[in-house]
């Protein structure tokens, strides 16, 4: 998304836990999570570039709210099919709130300090009853593998969403406006942003 948007980045993966705390609420767990993930990085960088930590560092997280017996459940990444079957049944004919945190990680400052923004945006999605065969289907495509609550909007699983509310790219992973609203405001965008070209 960051790349269509015009904005340069180098990727830079980390691997943290990232089960959730007890009682933690979707929000305060991606906004937990980006940050832990935003530093990993951070100390990546500066290990490979052998200064200091001078490069910002943009991380986010996603997670799946569905509703399981009257009380919210977090869904995350399913660790396999069965789990996977689960999400899909739980989404299956109601709707969910799909909560993205990120995380803006400054270049550290003279004085050790490091300038930090943080956000996390919410979107309702509704998906229809599905079929068992639909579920099995789905399940086959293995698109469900690394994506919280056990599906991408951007692939096969968008033939069962009839609505969402709020943002699009949010459901995908990274809430784009909110964070190119960041960008600018902490003059992290490119000069002369947006320089787009016919396509």
């Amino acid at each position: 998304m960051l790349q269509k948007a015009g904005v340069p980045h180098a990727v830079y993966p980390v691997e943290i836990d990232e089960t959730p705390r007890p009682f933690e609420s979707a929000e305060a767990l991606v906004l937990r999570l980006s940050q832990e993930k935003a530093d990993a990085a951070a100390l990546r960088v500066a290990r490979d570039s052998g200064g200091a930590e001078s490069t910002p560092i943009l991380a986010a997280d996603t997670v799946v709210v569905a509703m399981s017996d009257g009380q919210p459940s977090l869904l995350g990444k399913p660790p396999h099919a069965g789990a996977a079957r689960q999400m899909i049944t739980l989404l299956s004919g109601a709707t969910h709130r799909v909560v993205s945190g990120y995380h803006l990680r400054m270049p550290q400052k003279s004085d050790g300090s490091v300038p930090r923004v943080q956000r996390a945006v919410s979107t309702d999605v509704d998906v229809r009853l599905l079929l068992p065969e639909e579920v099995e289907g789905y399940l086959r495509s293995e698109e469900w593998r690394g994506k919280a609550g056990g599906y991408a909007l951007q692939g096969l699983f968008s033939c069962f969403v009839t609505a969402i509310r709020g943002s699009y790219e949010n459901v995908v992973g990274l809430p784009l406006a909110a964070v190119l609203e960041d960008l600018r405001s902490t003059n992290l965008l490119p000069a002369g942003w947006p320089d787009w070209k016919p396509q």
